[in-house]
């Protein structure tokens, strides 16, 4: 699975700009945030389509971000693991 182009983030547009304005996150380059000095949160694209992987602690978390539903229930858990520390 390769790491999400500029069309797939195109695609999730919304997300990018709701996570671009949390607190304690910074996009490093399109499509990658960060939290303090590590890698938080990025981008895949597949040919089922666009997921995201979320740092939790130590472990990595594949979401999809296809439907509506998904991408708030991604925000959601991202408010909460930002809110946790």
């Amino acid at each position: 699975m390769k790491h999400a182009g500029e069309a797939a983030l195109g695609a999730i547009e919304s997300i990018l700009i709701a996570l671009r304005r949390m607190e304690g996150i910074r996009e490093r380059k399109l499509g990658v945030f960060y939290r303090k000095s590590s890698a938080f949160i990025h981008f895949h694209e597949d040919p089922v389509g666009i997921f995201v992987d979320l740092r939790e602690d130590e472990a990595w978390i594949r979401l999809p971000v296809n439907t509506s539903l998904e991408r708030r229930q991604f925000l959601r858990l991202v408010n909460q693991i930002l809110g946790a520390k």
